[in-house]
């Protein structure tokens, strides 16, 4: 029962989100600073997602194979390759640093 009440609580707040969303003034969402936040906060959230995935396990912060394959995708975007090389970078380097026991 405790799930369902969670889940209920969580529908319920994702639709008064929305519907606070909709309910703001437009002349409110033209302002210079409003626009630069709505463009920043979701590269913040991105940012702050990945290196919560790469450096923390639970509690502790960590320093394993996910940070190697990080920095080969950060080498690979300042070297301007595609998204999908990127993303095989990372994933290569990652493996192969698991593979050897790191």
């Amino acid at each position: 029962m405790n799930t369902w009440i969670a889940i209920g609580v969580t529908v319920l707040g994702c639709y008064a989100v929305k519907l606070a969303g909709l309910l703001v003034p437009a002349d409110a969402l033209e302002r210079p600073l409003v626009r630069r936040l709505a463009a920043l906060v979701p590269v913040a959230l991105l940012a702050a997602l990945t290196a919560q995935q790469t450096f923390a396990d639970g509690r502790a912060l960590v320093l394993d194979a996910r940070a190697a394959g990080l920095v080969a995708a950060a080498v690979a975007l300042v070297l301007r390759a595609p998204f999908l090389l990127v993303v095989a970078a990372a994933v290569v380097v990652t493996a192969g640093v698991r593979a050897v026991g790191g």
